[in-house]
């Protein structure tokens, strides 16, 4: 099955992205450490990409695929563009998934929350689903980061309450209750509020992502 890498991504609008950090950085400054975190993590999708021949990368947006943004990310790492459906992250989530699966692919689903999610990371989630029906990266606050599945299991995503500290608890169960096979390879921080920040200021490999402001 052909591997598909989709991103998840907001438009670096201020006051419209990245809102749990407009305290810390202001509704600018949490656009531009939106902008910094997209293209950080299209980069680390198209170092995967290089090592694995035939790698699709799908750019899926939010609130649409028309921003001014998107298409610059569109020419500048040969990916393509998707707009997010309507509903719920999980909607949103099993839809993307679901369009590859009908096509014979094998998507993982990645968010620009974590640029600590590295090529090595999603080596080992894909290397999962070759024994396992979903494969995630948790978050450390209780969500997750990434995503693979093998095959269609829309349970997993109907009914979770999204942005709680259950997400991947209440994930376990669904697919406990669905009889489908699911892994974790792995557990990283992610990029929501502003006392993470200092976690992404005190890295030497990624504090260049923070905007001007909190330097």
């Amino acid at each position: 099955m052909t591997p598909v890498l989709q991103v998840f991504a907001r438009a670096p609008v201020p006051g419209q992205c990245k809102t749990r950090l407009i305290p810390a950085l202001g509704s600018e400054g949490a656009a531009q450490l939106q902008r910094r975190l997209a293209h950080h993590t299209l980069q680390t999708a198209c170092a995967w990409r290089s090592c694995h021949a035939g790698t699709r990368i799908e750019l899926w947006c939010t609130p649409d695929a028309g921003h001014p943004f998107f298409a610059d990310c569109a020419a500048q790492y040969a990916v393509d563009l998707r707009a997010q459906p309507e509903g719920d992250l999980g909607a949103r989530m099993w839809l993307a998934l679901v369009s590859a699966l009908r096509l014979r692919q094998s998507p993982v689903l990645i968010g620009t929350d974590c640029p600590w999610l590295d090529v090595a990371a999603i080596s080992r989630l894909r290397l999962a689903l070759k024994q396992n029906d979903c494969a995630f990266i948790a978050a450390e606050d209780g969500g997750y980061v990434a995503v693979g599945l093998a095959r269609a299991v829309p349970e997993l995503f109907a009914g979770v309450t999204w942005g709680g500290a259950q997400v991947m608890a209440q994930t376990r169960e669904r697919a406990r209750k669905a009889g489908a096979s699911l892994v974790e390879t792995g557990c990283l921080p992610d990029l929501d509020l502003p006392a993470d920040l200092h976690r992404l200021r005190s890295s030497q490999a990624l504090a260049h992502l923070l905007p001007n402001i909190a330097q």
